[in-house]
């Protein structure tokens, strides 16, 4: 249930993987609605929009990280959305050394992530940012195909690209498929 998990802290970076590369094994998760607009949320505090996105912990599949980070930033669980797919392979982006954390072992450069395609099927509504006592967004909006490589943080257009790249046609199937 949506309640179940209220009052549990997140789980911390300490509890991810990072490969002998230095990159974070991550899922990213684009939702989609039933007109091929995506969801983007803004992080509290923070001007740019982003898809959820989070680690995958040790002995974590990415679909149950995908699954529980979706609860754990919006809300959702698994009835809530229908998966129309995944990128095939992992993506990459590397963080501006500005950004890396040297003092951290093991030592992050960056991360790969397993991109999920999600459509949304329950109301609107269902999404809410106080399924856990620390919400990261503040608040969301659809938007175009296009609009999400533009407002999120610079570092991160590229693998944005990659990704909507890959899953676009799923997303205009069916959106084309309801219309």
């Amino acid at each position: 249930s949506r309640t179940r998990m209220r009052g549990i802290k997140k789980q911390k970076w300490q509890a991810t993987v990072i490969d002998a590369d230095g990159f974070r094994a991550n899922v990213g998760i684009i939702i989609a609605n039933d007109k091929g607009e995506l969801l983007i949320a803004k992080r509290i505090g923070k001007d740019a929009g982003q898809f959820t996105q989070g680690g995958i912990g040790r002995g974590e599949a990415p679909q149950q990280a995908m699954y529980r980070e979706l609860h754990e930033e919006l809300g959702l669980g698994p009835d809530d959305v229908e998966c129309l797919g995944r990128t095939e392979r992992w993506l990459r982006y590397r963080l501006p050394k500005r950004f890396v954390r040297r003092n951290k072992r093991p030592l992050c450069i960056g991360q790969k992530q397993i991109w999920f395609l999600l459509r949304l099927r329950s109301d609107e509504s269902a999404i809410r940012f106080d399924a856990h006592d620390e919400p990261e967004f503040e608040r969301w909006q659809w938007v175009g195909l296009d609009v999400p490589a533009e407002r999120v943080i610079f570092f991160k257009r590229d693998v944005y690209r990659r990704a909507l790249s890959e899953l676009g046609p799923l997303i205009r199937s069916a959106a084309e498929q309801d219309g």
